[in-house]
């Protein structure tokens, strides 16, 4: 059996951490795993997607259309754009942080609203909460990426919650290391 996730976000979210995490905690538990480079523009805050599938035998980390099991977004439009990626029926969890593109900044367009009606309607499972906001009351509005992870890691249950934390420790620079467990478990228990 063959999990695949798409990690997706605006450039500067963190979401090579994220994957560098999952993949992390699937290595070490002794399951194969893919992971692959960020796509997009991760430096001018454009649209970034990283693919991790774990499981059996992975032969590679690129998901097609109708692919995915799960769907981690850092930022609400970018889970829409990609809701077409998920199987029927898969799981999104996903930040309510809105960050506006450009044509949003420069007004010729506006930031689509009911969005979570909108992907639920096309079948996916959507777990949304304010990741931002859990991640500022651990310390950092950087730690985002993190409190996501805690949130993924409930559906995962080949992963111990120590696995996950050991594969933090490992990602993570020490000096940022307890304010990411803490990010983690908020997550969790968000």
């Amino acid at each position: 059996m063959i999990t695949s996730v798409m990690i997706v976000g605006v450039g500067g979210q963190g979401s090579l951490l994220a994957s560098k995490v999952l993949g992390r905690a699937a290595m070490d538990k002794g399951i194969d795993v893919k992971v692959s480079e960020v796509h997009g523009m991760s430096q001018r805050g454009g649209s970034v997607v990283t693919y991790v599938r774990f499981g059996d035998k992975v032969y590679s980390p690129i998901i097609d259309k109708g692919g995915a099991d799960y769907i981690i977004s850092f930022e609400l439009l970018e889970a829409a754009r990609y809701v077409d990626f998920l199987k029927p029926g898969g799981q999104i969890v996903t930040s309510t942080q809105q960050i506006d593109p450009m044509p949003v900044v420069t007004g010729q367009a506006e930031y689509p609203q009911g969005l979570i009606e909108k992907m639920e309607a096309s079948g996916a499972k959507v777990d949304a909460f304010d990741a931002l906001t859990v991640a500022e009351e651990a310390g950092s509005a950087k730690a985002a990426n993190i409190v996501l992870m805690g949130r993924f890691a409930k559906y995962i249950k080949e992963i111990s919650k120590d696995e996950w934390l050991k594969a933090v420790e490992a990602c993570v620079p020490a000096k940022f290391l307890e304010l990411n467990r803490k990010a983690f478990e908020m997550g969790m228990n968000a």
